[in-house]
């Protein structure tokens, strides 16, 4: 016969209870461990690391104009702390290929008679070419750029001159957004969840699946094999290689079909450096599926990868917005390099060449993370 249920709520029963519960989760250090490093890992990201008003963006000037008015003009821009002045160049072409490889945000061309034609009253403009595939990080600059015009260059008007000072402007900006001239948000969130898809699954899903075949006890089955652990490694990645190109296929036809993304450069290298970024992202999840004990456990390492992923990469927040350190972890991350991989050949048509800047860290993560899973295999199959 079984024991009669107590009919009285027990405080000792329950704290027994509660002491087996506190041991046992005590026991699991690499739990508790998460459910403090995540919050701690949220607070500094979110209170340290964010910002949603980028300044000091890289700007190279394009100007032969050596004048106080072409140089006041350039202070004005350095004084609103939006413009860092990275280039000062004589050759638009130059400055055009710094736009389009993304190491500049802005390029300022500035004619060759400002000074003259301004003196004149002419109303010379001036011509700033934004990269505006992220209207988050160039939207503020280019409302502080519009608001400096009135007194951009006022105290070098003396004289005469001041009236040049008044309304209208002596001055005109041409503001021309590259690659995003209306401004949608979807040309640039649409191609950057190609790659925050793909890193939750793919490392996800290589976690949980080897983490299963050990709860399970398959693992000693496949062990009695004679399999190399390198092949049993490649085995199981690529199925989830052949999972991600699916992904990517119905991922860039919605983009195509539903949000009008365009296309502007090469399809094959576009597939090739998502290849290299699946793997890379398939050697963590392989990784984190020989430390983790269980499903439980990978899914937190999972989860641990994913967030920092998804905040320093520049998905959710400008790159440039946050402070130099949060800079240094981000370009650590695949995730960050492939953004300006996707980004730059969907909506700048970036060529080989342009990408290889990007493409070499996803190379060095993919071969450091392919290193670790494999020690760590073998560890594990020991």
């Amino acid at each position: 016969m079984s024991a009669a249920h107590p009919t009285r709520f027990s405080l000792a029963r329950m704290m027994a209870v509660f002491i087996k519960e506190f041991q046992q989760m005590m026991r699991d250090r690499l739990t508790f461990a998460m459910a403090v490093g995540v919050p701690i890992l949220q607070l500094v990201l979110f209170g340290y690391a964010i910002n949603t008003d980028p300044k000091g963006l890289p700007t190279v000037i394009v100007s032969t104009d050596s004048g106080p008015m072409a140089r006041g003009l350039v202070a004005a821009l350095q004084n609103t702390g939006y413009f860092r002045i990275d280039h000062v160049l004589t050759s638009e072409r130059v400055a055009e290929e710094l736009v389009e490889t993304g190491e500049v945000q802005f390029m300022v061309v500035i004619p060759t008679d400002f000074s003259h034609r301004l003196v004149r009253g002419e109303r010379p403009a001036i011509l700033v070419s934004a990269d505006a595939t992220d209207p988050s990080a160039s939207g503020n600059a280019i409302a502080a750029l519009n608001s400096l015009v009135p007194q951009a260059i006022a105290h070098d008007l003396p004289g005469a001159l001041k009236a040049l000072a008044g309304s209208p402007a002596s001055f005109e900006v041409r503001v021309h957004r590259r690659y995003n001239p209306e401004g949608l948000s979807r040309y640039n969130i649409v191609p950057g969840l190609v790659g925050t898809i793909l890193t939750m699954t793919m490392v996800m899903l290589t976690s949980l699946a080897m983490t299963r075949e050990r709860e399970r006890g398959t693992m000693e089955n496949l062990l009695a094999t004679p399999v190399r652990p390198s092949e049993v490694m490649v085995g199981k990645i690529l199925p989830y290689v052949v999972l991600g190109y699916i992904q990517l296929g119905v991922i860039l036809g919605a983009a195509f079909v539903l949000f009008e993304v365009p296309m502007e450069g090469s399809k094959t290298l576009l597939l090739a450096m998502i290849g290299v970024f699946i793997v890379a992202n398939l050697g963590v999840g392989f990784t984190f599926s020989t430390i983790a004990k269980n499903q439980l456990q990978a899914m937190q390492m999972t989860f641990f990868f994913f967030l920092p992923s998804m905040l320093l990469s520049g998905f959710m927040f400008p790159f440039r917005a946050m402070p130099q350190w949060a800079q240094y972890v981000g370009e650590l991350l695949p995730l960050t390099h492939f953004l300006r991989v996707v980004r730059g050949i969907l909506l700048k048509g970036n060529t080989f060449g342009q990408l290889w800047p990007e493409l070499w860290p996803m190379l060095l993560f993919l071969l450091a993370a392919g290193v670790v899973a494999l020690k760590r295999y073998r560890q594990t199959l020991d």
